[in-house]
């Protein structure tokens, strides 16, 4: 008998509908898709809903909702079916976003792949080709977690802190990448670098990605991202999206 999912108040702001203790690719695609489905239903106590890693939440006034009435309606929706092999939500984006690997624009490639315990070359051939998806934004506005990388890149994060790395760095740690929003410190290794907005507070939609949209990062020449930093105007860096089936 399993323990998961377990469903628990936050305060008296809302619900949590946890599917594991750690980050899992089942327990991000039950999330994603529990989430989904709490939307479908439409119930007039919940007035937003979000995932991190492994959980739903449902912004519910507790105060004036009891709890133990919502708890039973997730109990029901949870029994008709399997969250952890659910097929994920409708209208996800696949991104192509164009990344300078290496040179002294992301200086921590050969430092990461020689944790990883692989050549330069040979990680940048696969973090280029390797399709992973957005398992949650945080951090930063519309900052996106991707993941699973392969079990090479179950890398951990640095000892120390590297005091700033810019928008739209390329970050990697525990079999993970970020796009970064905006310029920070991190304790995660720099490999790579893009001209890709997470975050447009001007567009219509200011969260350039969502939680189940999947990217792939191929490796461009230093030419070539001169070129789109000088002539992309769009705050996409280069990327192109199609619509997931």
């Amino acid at each position: 008998m399993t323990d998961w999912p377990l469903i628990r108040s936050v305060g008296l702001s809302g619900i949590l509908v946890t599917f594991a203790e750690t980050m899992t690719e089942p327990a991000n695609r039950a999330a994603l898709a529990f989430r989904s489905a709490v939307d479908a239903q439409d119930w007039p106590e919940v007035s937003e809903t979000s995932t991190s890693l492994v959980s739903t939440f449902l912004e519910v006034d507790l105060a004036t909702t009891p709890s133990e009435a919502m708890t039973e309606r997730l109990q029901d929706l949870l029994q008709t079916q399997d969250w952890f092999a659910a097929d994920l939500p409708a209208g996800r984006m696949l991104w192509h976003v164009p990344t300078l690997y290496g040179t002294d624009l992301a200086p921590q490639l050969e430092e990461a792949a020689e944790v990883a315990g692989v050549d330069p070359d040979a990680a940048v051939a696969e973090i280029s080709t390797s399709r992973v998806r957005v398992l949650t934004l945080g951090f930063a506005p519309g900052q996106p977690y991707m993941g699973e990388l392969s079990e090479t890149w179950n890398i951990p994060r640095q000892q120390g802190l590297t005091k700033s790395v810019p928008a739209g760095a390329l970050i990697i740690a525990i079999r993970q990448l970020i796009v970064f929003t905006n310029a920070a410190p991190t304790g995660w290794r720099h490999i790579g670098q893009t001209m890709f907005k997470t975050f447009r507070p001007e567009a219509e939609a200011p969260f350039t990605l969502s939680p189940g949209d999947e990217l792939i990062f191929p490796s461009i020449t230093r030419r070539e991202f001169d070129e789109i930093a000088t002539k992309d105007t769009s705050g996409l860096g280069g990327a192109t999206h199609e619509p997931l089936t």
